[in-house]
């Protein structure tokens, strides 16, 4: 069964892209996150998994195939006109964790913003998650997790603090 894993950067003050929907607060950063770099992390995951809004956003920094050695999934509701190695998920969510769960090839990442990832983690289905908090306010943009209602108490698995200023957060969600 595979792990459905979230990869996160957020802001100090809880934001993942700015007023300007850039990411150029991140890439600015000095924080190194040594075993922890993306690099690493990707190698071991199998399958992508990202909303209509995220893919919009790789698009428009000209990226139309992110990763071509992972399965990638776009979930939309909304027709989408994408590469065939981009495969369109537009059947719900709860059959999009049974096809996942049913995977045995690797972890999957749920890539991009909180809305997908928050309603994984309203069905118990985001096995984990590791957030890269960087010392940064950068007062507004989409916030790390949507404002949806929903509560939990996931556990921490680990807490480290990063060269250059940033912590790395390890949390399991106790209901997946």
């Amino acid at each position: 069964m595979a792990r459905i894993v979230g990869y996160i950067a957020s802001s100090l003050d809880g934001f993942i892209v700015d007023a300007d929907d850039s990411l150029q607060w991140l890439y600015e950063s000095a924080v190194e996150l040594g075993e922890h770099h993306y690099e690493i992390f990707i190698k071991r995951i199998a399958t992508v998994v990202m909303g209509r809004s995220t893919y919009d956003w790789l698009l428009k920094e000209g990226v139309p195939s992110p990763y071509p050695k992972q399965r990638t999934i776009v979930v939309t509701s909304r027709p989408l006109d994408a590469p065939p190695e981009i495969e369109v998920w537009n059947k719900g969510i709860d059959p999009l964790i049974a096809e996942l769960r049913a995977l045995d090839s690797g972890d999957v990442w749920m890539l991009g913003g909180g809305q997908l990832q928050m309603a994984f983690i309203e069905r118990g289905a985001l096995d984990e998650i590791e957030i890269y908090l960087m010392p940064r306010l950068i007062g507004g943009g989409a916030p790390l997790f949507p404002a949806t209602g929903f509560k939990a108490s996931p556990k921490l698995l680990s807490a480290k603090e990063l060269k250059g200023g940033g912590v790395r957060l390890h949390y399991a969600f106790a209901d997946a």
